[in-house]
């Protein structure tokens, strides 16, 4: 069983551990961009530009974006 998994934020790769978090894996890539994700100015999106839920599961290969909040609101209407 693999001690990580790989997961990319904003064309960025990086290992979050099983259990891990979309959030584990934006703070893992930058902490400024975690803290605005925590403070509601910006979100993260799937692969798709869906915006989804801080505590959604890593998997192997997960593609995210961090996003202003705005801008995914606009996506969604």
């Amino acid at each position: 069983m693999s001690e990580s998994l790989r997961a990319f934020v904003n064309g960025k790769g990086t290992d979050v551990p099983p259990g891990g978090t979309v959030l584990d894996a934006v703070q893992s890539v930058d902490a400024e961009a975690a803290d605005a994700v925590r403070n509601g100015t910006r979100v993260i999106v799937d692969s798709r530009g869906l915006p989804v839920p801080n505590d959604t599961p890593v998997h192997g290969g997960y593609v995210m974006r961090v996003v202003s909040a705005r801008q995914a609101r606009s996506a969604e209407d």
